[in-house]
């Protein structure tokens, strides 16, 4: 879901990542295992570096939207208090009914990302040479049919 952070009292800082840079960003579901984003271990996560970081900081009275897709990490500078609103702009039935936060992956993509662990889990059958292949045959369908020509 969009978000719409407001920030009331003290000050905050504010990474945001693009949807663009998930391949760099180390996720396991929807957190990233880079913790330390102000010096990451590049050598754990040498990919890390490739990612675009846009910042700010959120001071009494700012306001700062937040794209749905858009990774995020939130530090407080100062003890303070800041609102979250949050909204859904795909229709109704794209989500799930007790997701009140917006924290769980629309219902189409949790169902896509369910088959393609069972895909995966088919795939480990294989000896090692197969299941490359195959993956690899299975990595490039996916993009052929399902990235978007709006983005490069």
């Amino acid at each position: 879901m969009d978000n719409l952070l407001i920030q009331v009292t003290g000050r905050k800082q504010v990474v945001l990542f693009s949807p663009r840079d998930a391949p760099y960003l180390y996720l396991t579901g929807d957190k990233s295992e880079v913790l330390d984003l102000d010096t990451p271990d590049l050598e754990k996560y040498p990919l890390f570096a490739k990612a675009q970081r846009y910042e700010c900081q959120l001071e009494p009275g700012d306001v700062l939207f937040i794209p749905a897709l858009w990774f995020h990490n939130t530090v407080a500078k100062v003890f303070g208090v800041g609102v979250n609103v949050f909204w859904k702009h795909l229709p109704a039935d794209f989500y799930n009914t007790t997701d009140t936060y917006g924290n769980k992956d629309p219902i189409a993509a949790s169902r896509a990302m369910q088959i393609l662990d069972r895909a995966l889990k088919a795939l480990d059958e294989l000896p090692d040479e197969y299941r490359d292949f195959y993956a690899r045959r299975m990595v490039l369908r996916i993009q052929s049919k399902s990235y978007s020509k709006h983005y490069k």
